[in-house]
């Protein structure tokens, strides 16, 4: 073997972001609940007011795992009765940077 050749090492997908853009694209409601943020609806009783076929227990598992992943922050209020309200936290907005790119992607090989 000539010593001039490089040799690269196999690359392999990176595995907590490929995990979590796999998690997020599996979840049918993330991408929903992202465009329900940007639209200002941020408490988790006017989502499901505003989205057909959502219910509570589907939103709450589908806000848990953004939260898990650092995509969303969580807001409790203390007050009576007590208010909750979600946030996309700066590394949420550059996750959505990315599935955006993801999107516009698509379009190109559907074109």
């Amino acid at each position: 073997m000539n010593t001039k050749e490089k040799i690269f090492p196999r690359k392999s997908a990176p595995e907590k972001s490929a995990r979590m853009v796999e998690t997020i694209y599996g979840c049918k409601w993330s991408l929903t609940v992202y465009q329900l943020l940007a639209n200002n609806i941020n408490r988790p009783g006017e989502m499901v007011k505003s989205v057909e076929g959502l219910s509570t227990k589907v939103l709450n598992q589908c806000l848990k795992k953004n939260i898990e992943f650092g995509i969303l922050n969580k807001i409790n209020y203390p007050e009576i009765p007590p208010r909750v309200e979600y946030q996309v936290t700066e590394f949420g907005q550059k996750f959505m940077r990315i599935l955006d790119d993801i999107e516009k992607l698509q379009h190109e090989i559907d074109a």
